[in-house]
Order: C-alpha cells, then structure tokens, then sequence
C-alpha cells in the first residue's frame, strides 16, 4: 500500500525551523543594534573632538550632519539634549531660520512669496548679520559663526517640519525659498528656468510668451495660462512695450544682479 511522504515530515519541523529562524532574527537585531550604539559612541567623541570646527565651519558642518543621517542622530531636534549642550547647532538653525524668514516676509511684496537662497544669503550679509552658539561668551574680539548656503536650506527644512509654509525648490541651477501656500507645477519651473537663462531671447530674467513657445514648442494657451498664475501670485511682473508682453521674474532678475556684482 502506497504511503504518502513529505508533507508529515516538513510539518513535524516547521516549529523547529520557526524557532531558529526567530532566533537568528533576535541575534540579527542585537547585533545590528549594539553597532549602531557603538557607531553612536563614536560620532559624540567626533563631535566632541571636532566640536569648533563643527560651529564655526560651513562645510565641515554640512559633512557632519551627513554623517548624522545614516544613524537616525539629529542634532537639530533639541537644545536641552546631550547634542544640544554640546554643539548648540539646534539653536543656529533656528536663529538662521528667523532671520531668513524675516527676510523672505519683508521681499514679498516685491517677489511673491519666491526668492533664491543666493539673493537671501546676499541680503543677509550685507546686513551683518551674525549668529553665537548659545554657550559661546560673546566678546569683543570674537566673531560670529560663519553660515553657507546649504546652512539656509537646512533651516528652511527645520521650519517647514513645523508646517509653516516655508519650502526650498529647484529651478534650474538656483535654489529657491517660497514662503507662500502656492503649489508650483511644471510649467511654472519650467517657465522660471528659462528665464535665468540669457541664451532664451529676452534678456536675463524676463521672458514672453514667444520665447516660453519656442524653448518648449508648447500651445500658445498653456504658456499663458501657466505666467498668468505666476503674475497673479505676484511671483512674476507685466511689462508691455509697443504692444509686445514681458514678464519679468523679480527672483530671478535679483539674483543674477547680486551675482554679477560679486564677480566684479
């Protein structure tokens, strides 16, 4: 009589062969987090070592703060932690994201709500405007921190954690802050894009109907359509000479401007 095989035996296992895959998992886990601990230990003793370096240098902080990521450490999230008494990066960025904010507020009427990190950090230094790490003895003699451009960016980040409308977006080679609850599609990048870019036909900053046409051979109406939001919101001005539209993107024209006249 025939018997039936294979499916009595690997049932028999099956508890045998859950336990030890629990197992495995359990010991998997410990070890990956007593890595992690240990990988912990030693970005404190860096940061420690390393901690002027850490606040007073733009670049050196952005790699840190790269090295933080992978680990879940974020030195921002709190002044009264251990990263917040021993660096006091958390309270920077959130004096930097004030000042930004005030600057982004105060340009609004001019640009609509958008306007490039390189036109804010411009405006900021032209102001003087210095920051001190909050357990750094200010005096006479001493300097404020120095801050780049990316520091702004992770500002804005901290700020719009906390839903305050503030965002950093891409256009072109520019990055750019918008401080207003308009949603930016494709047409409207696009259309920005190419006006930083002086090889278009208008000059730089400005473009026209036309010129949005030929670059992305769309229809007439979705050009205008897209630059009508963009002028509706302020984020962009009309200009009309001998019956010919130009619409002018102060963001745009303003940093180009700053730029040109930091080369010179």
């Amino acid at each position: 009589m025939a018997h039936r095989r294979g499916r009595v035996g690997v049932g028999r296992a099956g508890p045998k062969f859950t336990k030890k895959a629990e197992e495995i998992k359990a010991v998997t886990l410990t070890s990956a987090i007593e890595t992690v601990e240990k990988l912990e230990v030693k970005l404190a003793e860096f940061a420690k070592k390393h901690r002027k370096e850490i606040q007073h240098d733009p670049a050196f902080r952005k790699k840190f703060l790269e090295m933080c990521a992978p680990l879940g450490v974020d030195p921002l999230s709190s002044e009264k932690g251990f990263w917040g008494k021993m660096l006091g990066i958390g309270e920077f960025y959130y004096e930097l994201a004030v000042k930004v904010a005030e600057v982004c507020l105060a340009s609004k009427s001019r640009n609509g709500g958008i306007i490039s990190v390189s036109e804010v950090k411009h405006i900021l230094t032209k102001r003087g405007t210095k920051f001190q790490f909050a357990h750094v003895a200010v005096d006479s003699q001493q300097k404020g921190c120095q801050y780049s451009e990316e520091d702004i960016i992770t500002s804005i980040k901290k700020l719009s954690i906390l839903g305050s409308g503030f965002r950093t977006i891409e256009v072109g080679t520019s990055v750019m802050i918008v401080s207003v609850p308009t949603e930016l599609d494709h047409d409207h990048m696009e259309i920005m894009k190419i006006a930083q870019d002086s090889d278009s036909g208008s000059e730089l900053g400005c473009v026209t109907v036309k010129d949005v046409c030929d670059d992305t051979k769309w229809n007439k109406e979705r050009a205008k359509r897209a630059l009508d939001l963009l002028l509706s919101k302020g984020m962009a001005w009309l200009d009309v000479y001998e019956g010919v539209e130009s619409y002018w993107f102060p963001s745009v024209w303003k940093e180009s401007s700053d730029s040109s006249k930091q080369e010179n």
